[in-house]
């Protein structure tokens, strides 16, 4: 279905404009040779400093389209790269956003599941030198996937990523994303997809719904 153009891991920064973590971040990541673990608690190897937005069971790998990357490219007038999202999957030929909340993948040999989507943040701002980039990401709704790892194993540049099986009520990462950030008209849709739901979007729901009795 799709193919893994690159695998990323975090470097330390401290230099980003950013109140978080005392401007720490993992954000930055870089390709790696390779293959490299994917493991339940996230990937080996991989620099995370905000543990609490990042990271973890149902945020162990961050997935990104390379299209989107050279979309983003011409909107911001410089070239970026796998990584430069903050991805540690970067995949081409397979729309990441049109993926179905719960949907299984194959990546190398290990299984990851499809669990929400990423909200940017000012970190991911600062590191693209974009004061506008939050709302602009959010316009366009193309956030890109955080995945479970169900079965650790080794993935690599050039491995084949494989849609296992997709849930039936097809709530997409770009559908949930639009939820997250205002959409309404998606609650239906969203309550349908409860059972695939991570904590976070689960919660989320459940405040909406209490909000509307």
């Amino acid at each position: 279905m799709g193919s893994v153009v690159s695998v990323n891991l975090g470097h330390l920064r401290t230099d980003l404009l950013t109140a978080q973590n005392n401007g720490r971040t993992g954000i930055d990541k870089r390709p790696v040779d390779g293959p490299i673990r994917l493991e339940t608690p996230g990937v080996a190897d991989d620099v995370i400093i905000d543990r609490v937005h990042h990271g973890g069971e149902y945020q162990a790998v961050y997935a990104f389209n390379a299209e989107d990357l050279a979309y983003w490219s011409e909107q911001v007038g410089r070239e970026l790269v796998p990584g430069n999202a903050g991805e540690n999957v970067t995949i081409e030929g397979y729309d990441v956003n049109e993926s179905v909340i719960g949907e299984r993948w194959q990546l190398g040999t290990a299984i990851v599941r499809v669990t929400s989507p990423r909200i940017p943040c000012r970190t991911f701002s600062s590191f693209w030198e974009q004061p506008r980039l939050v709302k602009l990401f959010t316009e366009v709704a193309r956030p890109g996937a955080f995945l479970a790892v169900e079965q650790p194993g080794l993935v690599q540049a050039g491995d084949r990523m494989r849609v296992l099986d997709t849930p039936e009520h097809g709530l997409t990462i770009a559908e949930h994303f639009r939820f997250a950030t205002g959409d309404r008209s998606l609650l239906d849709k969203m309550s349908a997809a409860r059972s695939d739901l991570q904590p976070a979007g689960l919660e989320r729901l459940d405040k909406v719904l209490a909000a509307i009795g």
